[in-house]
């Protein structure tokens, strides 16, 4: 490898590390727009599409430009069931928040690997690693703490809501990675669109007030600009980095809801939260260390 190659390879892996990281920054900040806004779930996702539907489209659009239009924007029944599938999921996602603590729907939300590793061997037989397997079983562990710690105290929905969108969740990864030839990033600005078109007929979505609105317009631009980050970064850094460095949109996720909204969960919950935490970074750190031996391995070679 050449001097300037390699120095290529280190700018680029830098840039990705910084974007990937500023997008788990930013997604970390769903929990506090959402119970910052007034308004009901429904309201919130109806406005949140809109506009990440429209700030998505418009990169989605400028990337094929530069692809000189190879990109393809046919969705097919798989590309139209990933957005489906993925627009329930954000229901759940931004209903759990209305009614338990953004810790326990944020590291709920970090066993979903572990969860679609599970859903991938019961569904397609895809091997089922040892360490996934005492990492799932131990972040089980924690996510039990947590729930237990919700009866009678209201929060026992929320809980149950961030863990079907959980589910939801580790569902879409799996046809994503079924469905490789679907425009992936596209069927994600149709399902936002989705949101928008369901919250219009269902709620009320003009009946907000103008904090509500300024909040809504901001919510809807920091989820696209955070999935437009994690996708630039995502091309990249290999997958296990990735995997790694968003696991960071928990404790920021945590930060971000003390800081904003002075919410500090149970001590069962945080314990819980501190047993999922470790078995995720745990098992990310050693993906990301194994792929960093084989990378030296193969440049030494």
């Amino acid at each position: 490898m050449t001097d300037m190659a390699a120095t290529t390879e280190t700018t680029e892996r830098t840039l990705g590390i910084i974007l990937v990281s500023s997008s788990a920054a930013v997604f970390g900040l769903t929990g506090v727009l959402t119970k910052s806004i007034h308004a009901d779930p429904l309201t919130i996702t109806c406005w949140r599409g809109f506009v990440g539907s429209i700030l998505i489209s418009l990169y989605v659009l400028w990337r094929r430009h530069r692809s000189g239009n190879r990109e393809t924007l046919r969705l097919g029944w798989r590309g139209w069931l990933l957005a489906v599938e993925g627009a329930l999921a954000s229901i759940a996602f931004i209903s759990a928040f209305k009614f338990t603590f953004v810790a326990n729907v944020a590291v709920i939300y970090a066993t979903s690997p572990f969860i679609a590793a599970v859903l991938a061997w019961v569904l397609m037989r895809e091997p089922f690693r040892l360490q996934t397997m005492v990492a799932a079983a131990v972040s089980l562990c924690g996510v039990a703490m947590m729930v237990w710690s919700g009866f009678g105290t209201g929060k026992l929905f929320g809980d149950g809501l961030a863990l079907l969108m959980t589910i939801g969740s580790a569902l879409y990864m799996i046809m994503v990675r079924a469905f490789r030839d679907t425009p992936v990033v596209w069927a994600g600005a149709v399902s936002a669109f989705l949101l928008f078109i369901l919250g219009w007929f269902v709620s009320d979505p003009l009946a907000v007030s103008a904090r509500d609105a300024v909040l809504l317009v901001t919510f809807g631009a920091s989820f696209a600009l955070a999935s437009i980050l994690w996708t630039e970064g995502a091309r990249l850094i290999p997958a296990p980095e990735s995997g790694l460095l968003g696991s960071a949109e928990v404790p920021f996720a945590i930060l971000f809801a003390f800081l904003f909204l002075a919410e500090i969960p149970p001590m069962a919950s945080m314990i819980g939260g501190a047993i999922v935490l470790c078995a995720v970074f745990a098992h990310a750190g050693r993906d990301w260390l194994a792929a960093r031996s084989q990378q030296v391995a193969s440049n030494v070679s």
